[in-house]
């Protein structure tokens, strides 16, 4: 008995440490599927949480784009262009729990999002409710900042469209990119065929393409 008592009392620290260890681990696996300033998902972890509420049932996908945000850096400083992003992040996180979805920052001033919606008529209710909480000003050192965005949308049915997330979120951003020259605050696509050509695999006159100038900031 007291050999068992004492073997066990050797492997209690052992085996704590492994525990803390794996703690550890599966932190650090956590803050690298993480985006370090708005602490939003990394693309690869938003593709797969992405894909499968796409499975789940009728859904849309988003592109926002923040409007006047290199004004804010410029004017403001950095450290305020970083509150705006950060303040973004915590807003979209809000709105796709409430509506069972999930959200990316793609890059800059740039997010995506895929989320449930029940029909068009609620996608549109949706979206005026994504822009509302979108452009709620960001204080800064006691100052209210002015916040824009343009949200291009399209919807999808598992069970009548047959397109990928690649292709939904390009359909989505030239949404995105036609509300932002028009100055809609949101547009949606009214099918599944994109509109505009590519180049490197993005949209032509993107930002990150070699063609166009892309959108304003």
């Amino acid at each position: 008995m007291s050999q068992t008592l004492a073997a066990l009392a050797a492997a209690l620290p052992l085996a704590s440490g492994w525990s803390i260890h794996s703690l550890w681990m599966r932190r650090r696996i956590e803050s690298a599927r993480r985006d370090p300033l708005t602490g939003l998902l990394t693309r690869d972890a938003f593709a797969d949480r992405a894909v499968r509420v796409l499975a789940g049932g009728r859904s849309a996908v988003y592109v926002i784009d923040l409007n006047r945000f290199k004004e804010i850096n410029d004017t403001h400083g950095h450290a305020a262009g970083d509150a705006v992003i950060a303040a973004t992040g915590q807003r979209l996180t809000h709105w796709a729990n409430v509506n069972g979805g999930t959200v990316v920052r793609l890059g800059g001033d740039e997010f995506a999002a895929v989320a449930r919606v029940l029909s068009l008529a609620d996608l549109s209710w949706t979206l005026s409710e994504l822009t509302h909480a979108i452009e709620q000003p960001v204080t800064v050192d006691g100052r209210p900042l002015a916040v824009g965005a343009s949200i291009g949308a399209v919807a999808y049915d598992p069970t009548t469209d047959d397109v990928d997330l690649s292709t939904l979120l390009r359909l989505a951003d030239e949404q995105m990119y036609a509300a932002k020259r028009s100055g809609a605050d949101w547009l949606t696509a009214l099918d599944l065929t994109p509109q505009s050509e590519t180049a490197n695999g993005r949209r032509a006159g993107r930002r990150g393409t070699t063609s166009g100038t892309g959108a304003a900031a």
